[in-house]
C-alpha cells in the first residue's frame, strides 16, 4: 500500500510540474483504448489486442459559408506484451478530418513493466510523425492575387513523441501522459502564420466495483489540462453484465452528454462491439446536437510462456 502512495504521489507531482497546451481527439470509448492516451499502457494487459474507432462529430453540421462540415476521426491500434523482457508494444494510426485539413498520425510505443504483487508500474515513451494535408481549394480567399496562396504547402510533416507512466491493480488503474512534447508547428506556407500541434497532459483511472456475481460497475474519468488554466474531463460509468453487457453514461464538461453500449462476442468474449452516442449540451447554435462513435476490438489469445493455462480475473478488462 505504501508503495501505491508513492506512485501515485509521483504521478500527480508530475501534474504540478508540466505545462500543457490543447488537447487531442476526444473519443468517448476512451476507456477500451488507453494506448492512445498513454504509451506506458503498451502491453500491459498481458494479451494482443486490436482496437478500431470511427467518430464522427457534429454529425450533419455544415458550415454558413464555404465547404467543410463536422468531424471526423478513426483510429486503429495494436498492443501487445512482450512477455520475455517484462516489457510491451503498442503502434496506432489516427485519421482525423477537421474541414479542409487532415492529420495523421503514425505512433509506435513501447513500455516496461515491473509487477508488485497484484499491481504492475509501467513506464512508457512512444514516437512517430504527424502529417499535416490541406485542401487549398477548400478556402474561400479574400484576395486572390495574395501571393501567399501559391505558398501554401499542401503536405507537412512533422516528428512528434509521447511519455507516460501507469499504475495498474486488478481491480483498478491510474495513468499520466505528455503527448506531443515538442508541439510540432504547422503552417500555411508563410511563417507569420503558424499553427503548433498542441501539447497534451492526461490524467486517468478507472475502478471496478462487483456490484454482485453477475454485475460490476466501473467509474472512470479522463482529464485533460492546458496551462493548468483551462481544462476539459469526461467522467464515466460503466455496468457490465457476467462480462457480456455493458451499458454506460458519460458526461463530457462543456461538450456533451453520452450514453454507451456494448456487446461481447465468442465465448472468451475476444470481439467486442461498443456504440456511443454524444448530445451536445452547450453551444448547440454553433454546432450539430449530436455525435456517433463505434469501437471495435479483438483480444488474441494471452501468450504464456510457463505452459500453464492463464486463468483471467472477471475484473476491470477494458
Amino acid at each position: 500500500m505504501k508503495k501505491t502512495v508513492q506512485i501515485l504521489t509521483l504521478i500527480f507531482l508530475m501534474v504540478g510540474i508540466y505545462n500543457a497546451q490543447g488537447q487531442d481527439v476526444q473519443f468517448s470509448h476512451y476507456m477500451f483504448n488507453n494506448l492512445f492516451n498513454n504509451p506506458a499502457y503498451s502491453g500491459v494487459e498481458g494479451y494482443t489486442k486490436l482496437t478500431a474507432m470511427h467518430r464522427t462529430q457534429w454529425a450533419g453540421y455544415t458550415p454558413s459559408n464555404g465547404p467543410g462540415g463536422g468531424i471526423n476521426s478513426q483510429l486503429i491500434s495494436l498492443t501487445s506484451p512482450i512477455m520475455r523482457y517484462n516489457s510491451g508494444f503498442g503502434f496506432y494510426v489516427l485519421n482525423d478530418e477537421i474541414a479542409n485539413q487532415n492529420f495523421v498520425q503514425v505512433q509506435v510505443s513501447g513500455a516496461y513493466h515491473l509487477g508488485i504483487k497484484e499491481s504492475k508500474i509501467s513506464i512508457g515513451f512512444r514516437g512517430g510523425a504527424i502529417t499535416q494535408n490541406i485542401n487549398k481549394d477548400g478556402y474561400i480567399y479574400i484576395d486572390d492575387d495574395d501571393p501567399n496562396i501559391n505558398n501554401i504547402q499542401a503536405t507537412q510533416v512533422r516528428p512528434d513523441f509521447s511519455v507516460g507512466v501507469n499504475y495498474q491493480h486488478k481491480d483498478f488503474y491510474v495513468g499520466a501522459a505528455f503527448n506531443h512534447l515538442i508541439e510540432a508547428e504547422f503552417g500555411f506556407g508563410a511563417d507569420a502564420i503558424r499553427n503548433p500541434y498542441p501539447k497534451d497532459f492526461l490524467l486517468t483511472a478507472g475502478y471496478t466495483f462487483p456490484i454482485n456475481y453477475d454485475v460490476n460497475l466501473t467509474p472512470s474519468f479522463l482529464v485533460r489540462t492546458t496551462e493548468f488554466s483551462s481544462y476539459t474531463f469526461d467522467i464515466s460509468a460503466m455496468a457490465t453484465y457476467k462480462e457480456k453487457i455493458w451499458g454506460g453514461l458519460s458526461f463530457r464538461q462543456q461538450e456533451a452528454a453520452i450514453v454507451m453500449l456494448g456487446y461481447s462476442f465468442f465465448k472468451e468474449n475476444t470481439l467486442k462491439l461498443g456504440y456511443a452516442f454524444d448530445y451536445t449540451l452547450v453551444a448547440q447554435s454553433a454546432k450539430s446536437t449530436t455525435s456517433h462513435e463505434i469501437m471495435v476490438s479483438y483480444r488474441l489469445p494471452a501468450i504464456s510462456t510457463s505452459g500453464k493455462k492463464v486463468v483471467r480475473t472477471p475484473r476491470f478488462r477494458h
